[in-house]
């Protein structure tokens, strides 16, 4: 029998899934049917920007609030059914390949929360690219969907396996513990892997061996505590991890490029990384190389004449175009939040003064950011004035029967009412903390002192009985507002003893009640003053 001649056949295809964006919707506090895409045949990415909500999934109600992404399949139902001046993205997009694209759908069950800043950027600079094209290049849009498909696939896994990375867990260590005396060894033992293995893993983590990122953050840690004014030398090297000031002297000038004694007299290019920032920086006369603005800060410190390339919207950028940008401003120093994951990130280009603002009244972070650029002198005085400021409003208000009562300040969304505390501003430190307003006892009960606000909503905020009221937000949806008219038109709200005494203020600024800085509560105190004392004359 003769041979059979050899088959001779074609590779089996290689599997592959491409991921394309399909629409991309901008949801900024209007009414918007989420589940339309399940006409299209698109899965679907709704990312929170900022503010909070009430999404409704198989019929199940789930809370979420900025850092809240939901990821469904095209088959999925899902509703936002109330929100509180809730920002966010749709995304919609479609799933291709030579294989079943339903392998390759992002999915979770519930929301995720406390997503990676990062995510938020990148949806909001997608999100206007989308809308203006010409903003990008023909690719860039595409770049971006894929940058921030792969940033949501490694989230999603991270939250499937338990436990973070030994590398992290290192790199975290180190910046908790950085004043110990650590060692290579001793890390690698935490990490059970060898020193070896350790030395080449941590240098391809973080771009620096472990001695050169210990040196970089003993540096950074040093330099944070001369910009708010530091101890004797030798004190201040043991504080960060060194035995003696001479040996920190040197160490310092090798990473700085002058000593520690001339850095503190140096002028500083500051980069301010959110508005309240940005504004104590112009109240002493100085605009940073770099600040975030908002419409009202931008108008007091004449933002419009600043070149485009020093104003900064930390929420459309992706991780890689905020620290370029960030970079680009070639700072000596970075002031931001501390709740900012992207602050160690930015050690490489500066300090960065992570301000703990929930737990610092805006004076104690004016005074430290007037230390910064050396001039405390100039914050007292400013002080002194806006003290100055407060003596004829409070002696107005002695000579008013009674004592001051209590002031409740809400922010009302479509669902919820937000009533706060002088942590988070909102003109209550001035009311609370500076012309002795108080709180309402039930706002007290609901822990406004643990978490600095509560929340509510809508129809209840009557049951925070007060002797004054003010609303410095209102919703900006045909919703929430007829929610709120069917408040104000309420039996229980028209019973109340503020309202029959027309002691409700409807003042509907947030972008000015927002501010936490002495700019914003300058102009908060010249509101509250035409309020509550008409006949005094602000000066």
């Amino acid at each position: 029998m003769p041979d059979m001649p050899a088959l001779h056949t074609e590779p089996a295809p290689a599997a592959h899934l491409f991921y394309v964006p399909f629409r991309i919707t901008e949801v900024d506090g209007r009414s918007i049917d989420l589940a339309s895409s399940e006409r299209t045949g698109c899965s679907r990415i709704f990312i929170v920007l900022g503010g909070s909500g009430v999404l409704r999934i198989h019929d199940e109600m789930c809370e979420v609030d900025r850092g809240s992404v939901y990821l469904c399949d095209a088959f999925q139902k899902f509703d936002l059914i109330s929100h509180t001046l809730l920002k966010g993205v749709l995304i919609e997009y479609r799933c291709l390949g030579t294989e079943d694209t339903e392998t390759g759908l992002l999915k979770y069950p519930l929301p995720l929360d406390n997503c990676p800043d990062k995510l938020l950027r990148q949806a909001g600079e997608l999100q206007t690219l989308w809308r203006e094209p010409r903003l990008s290049g023909p690719f860039r849009v595409q770049r971006l969907f894929i940058d921030l498909m792969e940033g949501l696939y490694e989230e999603v896994a991270s939250r499937q396996r338990p436990g973070f990375p030994w590398l992290k867990q290192s790199v975290c260590f180190m910046q908790a513990h950085f004043d110990e005396d650590l060692t290579r060894d001793q890390m690698a033992e935490r990490a059970n892997v060898s020193p070896e293995h350790f030395s080449r893993a941590f240098r391809k983590f973080t771009g620096r061996t472990f001695n050169e990122y210990l040196t970089l953050l003993r540096i950074r840690g040093a330099q944070k505590r001369i910009l708010t004014g530091s101890p004797d030398l030798n004190t201040l090297a043991q504080e960060i991890g060194y035995k003696e000031g001479t040996y920190l002297s040197r160490k310092f000038k090798q990473s700085v490029g002058v000593s520690p004694t001339v850095y503190r007299g140096q002028s500083k290019r500051i980069a301010a990384l959110n508005p309240n920032y940005t504004a104590a920086l112009t109240a002493l006369g100085i605009t940073p190389e770099l600040g975030v603005y908002t419409g009202w800060t931008e108008k007091i410190a004449r933002g419009s004449d600043l070149p485009e390339e020093r104003k900064f919207d930390p929420y459309v950028c992706t991780p890689s175009r905020f620290y370029e940008t960030v970079a680009a401003s070639r700072p000596d120093v970075i002031i931001s939040y501390d709740t900012q994951e992207e602050n160690n990130s930015l050690l490489p280009l500066a300090p960065v003064l992570d301000l703990p603002f929930k737990t610092m009244s805006w004076r104690e972070q004016f005074r430290i950011i007037a230390d910064i650029v050396n001039k405390r002198g100039e914050a007292e005085e400013w002080l002194r004035l806006y003290d100055k400021r407060l003596v004829p409003i409070n002696r107005q208000l002695d000579r008013q029967p009674g004592n001051r009562g209590t002031a409740a300040v809400w922010e009302i969304g479509t669902d919820k009412a937000y009533g706060f505390g002088s942590s988070y501003g909102r003109s209550c430190q001035i009311l609370y903390d500076d012309i002795g307003f108080r709180p309402p006892d039930r706002m007290l009960e609901q822990g406004l002192l643990n978490r600095g606000y509560v929340e509510t909503p809508i129809e209840t905020i009557g049951q925070y009985a007060a002797d004054h009221i003010f609303i410095t937000a209102l919703p900006c949806d045909p919703q929430g507002r007829q929610r709120l008219m069917r408040l104000f038109r309420s039996q229980e709200w028209l019973e109340l003893d503020a309202v029959r005494q027309r002691k409700v203020y409807l003042l509907n600024q947030p972008e000015l009640f927002s501010g936490f800085d002495p700019l914003s509560s300058l102009e908060q105190l010249r509101v509250l003053t035409g309020i509550l004392t008409p006949d005094h004359k602000f000066t």
